[in-house]
């Protein structure tokens, strides 16, 4: 059944149609030090040339970053990261046939994004860092991806109720400012403000988090929620973030945001087609 706000949206010629495929979203940081990428594609030909490899693997959107947010990051100011990210949004604007988000919690650098070209604001605060930010996404017209993230670990006595309640804060701001449910998208925050038993136990909440109504993003690429399970390190987390990316499908996650675009893509179609998004045809 499709939920209640998680109607079709045409973006830069780009249907995203939640009933038909999970979308994939290709992480590109263009920044220096992210905990899994940093300094690989911090120019705008490294950056567009990634982007093309990342839309051809089956990425139809492009998350562009341009502050870490691993453990422990420094903020940058909104000049700097501006400086970082616009070249390279307008030259994938300009260049690549996909839609592009921005992943920043700052109104003045979502601002400058959009108008560079990007289409989707993605907050890892929720809008509740800079509570500005959702009125730039309600003015400019463009879907915003509300995070949960909050500044400590302490749930109380029920983990769910209490992250539940963290994102209703969230949507409150989007509201508020004027977003219309339809350009809404909820993350479940996985490797932020939760220890990795509390990330385990937000995995499990992802049917309740769907059944919020609203689309879902799932960004677990690589993460230490995995690493610590598995005891392994960053760059040998493709296994498991697959793992969790069949089983997000599994329980109704509509997109997915990923490093490893290939590999993530086939895991992605062939969990579409076992639970009914996508048809297989028998060949004549």
């Amino acid at each position: 059944m499709l939920e209640k706000y998680t109607t079709p949206l045409t973006i830069n010629g780009i249907t995203l149609d939640y009933t038909a495929e999970t979308f994939v979203m290709g992480i590109l940081n263009v920044t220096p030090d992210s905990f899994s990428d940093g300094g690989k594609y911090n120019s705008v030909e490294t950056a567009v040339a990634q982007a093309k490899k990342l839309v051809a693997e089956g990425a139809k959107i492009i998350d562009v970053g341009g502050e870490s947010t691993r453990p422990g990051y420094e903020r940058i100011s909104d000049e700097d990261e501006i400086a970082r990210i616009v070249p390279v949004i307008q030259a994938l604007a300009a260049e690549v046939p996909v839609i592009i988000s921005v992943d920043t919690y700052k109104a003045n650098v979502a601002r400058a994004a959009i108008e560079a070209g990007a289409h989707i604001i993605n907050d890892i605060w929720g809008a509740k860092a800079d509570p500005e930010i959702a009125q730039v996404a309600a003015d400019l017209n463009v879907p915003i991806i509300l995070m949960h993230n909050r500044e400590n670990t302490d749930y109380g006595t029920d983990f769910w109720v209490t992250a539940k309640a963290d994102l209703e804060k969230s949507i409150a701001i989007a509201h508020n400012a004027g977003i219309p449910d339809h350009h809404i998208i909820l993350d479940p925050g996985i490797g932020f403000a939760k220890t990795t038993a509390q990330n385990i136990e937000m995995m499990q909440h992802l049917e309740d988090l769907v059944a919020m109504g609203y689309p879902v993003l799932l960004a677990t690429s690589r993460k230490s929620m995995i690493g610590n399970v598995l005891k392994l390190p960053v760059e040998e987390r493709v296994e498991g973030t697959g793992a969790t990316v069949v089983y997000g499908i599994e329980k109704g996650c509509h997109m997915i945001r990923v490093h490893d675009v290939k590999e993530m893509a086939r895991a992605t179609y062939m969990a579409d087609v076992l639970v009914g998004k996508r048809i297989y045809k028998e060949e004549v």
